[in-house]
């Protein structure tokens, strides 16, 4: 299939996903009466809300369409009931179908900087580490480490976020409350590929996940997006103990996605206090892969 075409249809499923979790009441418009072969909105609905015709709509959905303007990528958002990051990538989606993006976005890359890892250490007590575009975990400083118990007995190449917050049994119980935590990943990692949905590290994941995990292809199906930019994680650490934590995501210039992850808590806290129980001696003689 041709970059234009495949592009068309990532939006057209992106249109679909989202028109599936609008009710009719949610937007004014009656159930009707009988039993509604489909969920959310039907397609003539929605064009009729959006002010297009339904046969455009259709074909938009269908990726036979991949120009719309700007105004009926609006039209389609404010029908939609989008906000935030949620509408921006329908307007991402629509540039890159209609090929106002020169090409999509670049592949991670897996290599952190020195000047990158000198950072880690600088940061230190704070626990910090690096991800890829797709979240796997490339670096981290040791209370980091020992931020994330059992992933580092895994291969290299399998220790992604995502993937350890569904798969790993410690990863399964280190958040709380879970289900919070699985979906906003999942956001992410959908807002993080965009239209690139053929890029091998993310299909591989994906595919593996869909899979394994029921609850991770249910939220998938979902096209739920969520930019992370910082926010707050609550943790109940098998070695440090239970603690909140707020962190900030800063983004590595010309790294192909790289983001480096800190965490922090108010000073004189008892969040501060298990935090530092990262750092300490006796966790320190602990092993590597805990």
């Amino acid at each position: 299939m041709a970059a234009a075409d495949t592009r068309g249809t990532e939006l057209g499923r992106y249109l679909k996903a989202r028109r599936a979790q609008v009710r009719p009441e949610d937007v004014g418009l009656p159930a009707g009466a009988g039993l509604r072969r489909t969920p959310g909105l039907r397609r003539e609905e929605l064009a009729a809300l959006a002010g297009v015709s339904v046969d455009y709509y259709i074909r938009l959905e269908r990726g036979r369409e991949t120009n719309p303007s700007a105004a009926v990528v609006d039209a389609l958002g404010r029908a939609l009931r989008l906000r935030g990051d949620g509408y921006e990538r329908l307007h991402e989606l629509a540039e890159l179908a209609s090929g106002r993006f020169a090409e999509l976005p670049a592949s991670s890359q897996n290599t952190v900087r020195d000047s990158v890892l000198r950072m880690l250490e600088s940061v230190r007590p704070l626990p910090a580490y690096v991800v890829s575009r797709y979240n796997r975990v490339l670096a981290a400083n040791p209370p980091g480490r020992r931020l994330l118990p059992g992933l580092w007995g895994w291969p290299e190449d399998q220790r992604n976020l995502t993937r350890y917050v569904f798969l790993h049994p410690v990863g399964r119980t280190l958040y709380e409350p879970w289900e919070d935590t699985v979906a906003r990943s999942v956001a992410h990692l959908r807002a993080v590929a965009g239209a690139d949905t053929d890029d091998p590290e993310l299909t591989a994941l994906v595919g593996e996940l869909m899979l394994k995990s029921p609850h991770f292809a249910r939220l998938w199906e979902r096209y739920d997006v969520c930019e992370r930019g910082g926010g707050q994680k609550s943790f109940r650490h098998p070695k440090a103990g239970p603690m909140t934590l707020t962190y900030e995501v800063m983004r590595l210039a010309r790294t192909g996605g790289q983001r480096m992850v800190v965490y922090q808590a108010a000073p004189g806290s008892e969040d501060e206090k298990a935090m530092l129980r990262l750092e300490s001696a006796d966790t320190r003689a602990e092993s590597a892969d805990t």
